[in-house]
């Protein structure tokens, strides 16, 4: 009765309103009734039971749940993320801006490089993996088995050995024969080590022109007798200069693009 006062309230009032609010009453009163007729119910109540496969699948509900909370870290340590985010936060330290430019653009500006650079792997898990799926062509193990492939080889082209042979023995697992025997709990740790180690690598370079800015302009601050005066007051300004006239967002993006290739 709730749902069929409502329809003949908005009955009436578009026979009042104009062309463009007839059309949006127009779209209210068709939705109504399809709400009207389908409430979605959500329940959610906790009780004994004596069944072992009740408890079985809350903890497997749990799991999935805890899961796909930590996906997106979990994808994000598997990416380029890792070492564009580092390098971006050694650069604005190195400039000396402090919070400019804001986390949100840094990371915002990480996660679309981040994107064009895992293309060609999204596209290989899509071509792959997730098409064959949908069309019911495989199952979802070899769509599974199939999405890993393109995400081993992309960061078993960037891990060094000695990260890899280092996971093998701590793990105590059998040597690997070929590059397929390698598991993923061996390969993603030694590959964010291996990140975390050239993102520091590309760090330090680029510290190096701002640090020779700051130690030149102490030099003259010192010769002049002006102690009390903050280096970075003065270095600031030359050092973004520096950065903006050798086009340094341009230069920055594209090497970190090619360190991937």
């Amino acid at each position: 009765m709730a749902a069929g006062a409502i329809i003949n309230r908005v009955k009436y009032k578009l026979r009042e309103k104009s062309f463009s609010a007839k059309i949006m009453l127009f779209l209210i009163l068709s939705v109504v009734p399809v709400f009207a007729q389908a409430l979605p119910k959500v329940t959610m109540s906790v009780a004994q039971t004596d069944n072992p496969g009740d408890v079985s699948v809350a903890l497997q509900i749990v799991f999935l749940i805890t899961i796909l909370a930590l996906a997106p870290s979990i994808l994000i340590m598997m990416t380029s993320f890792v070492r564009i985010v580092i390098v971006f936060s050694f650069l604005r330290r190195a400039v000396g801006t402090q919070t400019m430019p804001p986390n949100q653009v840094l990371i915002g500006l990480a996660l679309f490089l981040t994107f064009f650079i895992m293309m060609p792997v999204m596209t290989e898990i899509n071509d792959n993996a997730l098409q064959p799926y949908l069309s019911e062509k495989i199952t979802w193990q070899q769509g599974i088995e199939n999405a890993k492939k393109p995400v081993k080889n992309f960061m078993l082209k960037q891990v060094d050995e000695k990260d890899i042979a280092l996971f093998v023995r701590i793990g105590d697992k059998k040597i690997p024969e070929t590059v397929d025997d390698l598991t993923l709990d061996v390969i993603i740790p030694a590959f964010m080590i291996t990140e975390l180690k050239k993102a520091f690598l590309i760090g330090f370079l680029i510290y190096i022109p701002f640090l020779i800015i700051d130690m030149v302009v102490a030099s003259i601050l010192l010769s002049m007798g002006m102690m009390m005066l903050p280096p970075i007051m003065i270095s600031l300004p030359f050092k973004i200069v520096l950065f903006v006239l050798i086009d340094g967002w341009h230069l920055l993006a594209k090497e970190l693009v090619l360190s991937f290739n």
